[in-house]
Formats: C-alpha cells, sequence, structure tokens
C-alpha cells in the first residue's frame, strides 16, 4: 500500500529523493495500515542534526480511545548522519526545500520517500501539463485505439 503525495511532482521539480524511516506510535501505524494517511501539506525541516516531517495528517484510530494520537504532530525521520549533512548542503542553496513524495511498507516497516525539490513557477507547471497530454497521446495512438 502506498500513499501519494500527487501534489508535490506538479508542484516542485524533485532533483534528489532518499528513504527515509518515520517514528510512530502504535495508532498511528493501525490508522496508516487502514489507509488514513494524507502528505498533500506535509513538509520537512532539518534541527540540530534532525530531519522532522511536518502537517503530515493521520487519522484517528477509531479503536484507539484514550491513547489516540495528535493528527498533525510533528514526526522525527530516521536516516544516516552522512545522508542527513548530504541533505542539509543541499537544502542550504535558495530555493531548494524537502517535500516528502510518497508512505509505503517495506518488511512491516513504514518508510517515507524524501525529495530535495525546487519550487515549480506557472509556466512550468504549464509546460508538464502540456508535456503530459502530449504522452497520453502518444501511447494512444500507438496502442491503435485512437
Amino acid at each position: 500500500m502506498e500513499i501519494l503525495n500527487r501534489k508535490a511532482r506538479y508542484d516542485y521539480e524533485v532533483l534528489d529523493s532518499y528513504e527515509a524511516g518515520i517514528v510512530l506510535t502504535g495508532t498511528e501505524i493501525k490508522s496508516i495500515r487502514n489507509g488514513n494517511a494524507n502528505l498533500k501539506d506535509s513538509y520537512a525541516i532539518i534541527k540540530n542534526g534532525e530531519i522532522f516531517l511536518l502537517n503530515m495528517h493521520i487519522s484517528e484510530y477509531k479503536e484507539g480511545n484514550i491513547f489516540n494520537h495528535d493528527e498533525t504532530r510533528t514526526r522525527k525521520l530516521l536516516l544516516h548522519k552522512k545522508e542527513i549533512k548530504k541533505i542539509n548542503d543541499k537544502v542550504s542553496i535558495k530555493g531548494l526545500t524537502l517535500v516528502p513524495l510518497k508512505l509505503y511498507f517495506k518488511n512491516g516497516k513504514a518508510k517515507i520517500e524524501l525529495a530535495v525539490a525546487r519550487g515549480k513557477h506557472t509556466y512550468d507547471k504549464k509546460e508538464t501539463i502540456k508535456q503530459r497530454d502530449l504522452e497520453r497521446e502518444m501511447r494512444k495512438s500507438l496502442s491503435g485505439k485512437y
């Protein structure tokens, strides 16, 4: 099961991506397994040599009673120090940011694909839409269903 941040590839030009673990509580992981998570407005920051994910929305677990989690709390991401230093060097350049692309499970553990990205202008977004339409038309004509 994957939870995608569909807006990320539209709003940002992805330069580099990394796989990171994420620190979650029990009710959060159960809620994610049910598919109740959203990466739409989330982003990551580097603070004191650690990376944190902000504004990721994980809905409350229905059977969680008083032990339920806060839906948009700040969550720590798990990466090696060398990777964090490399990411910090890239993000320190003006105009680059950290954006989560997708949340998925790998060997039973929740992972986040984190990208170093640059924001697109409106004319770049229009160009992306135009390229996508052209590719769709080419696929349609090659398949013989035109």
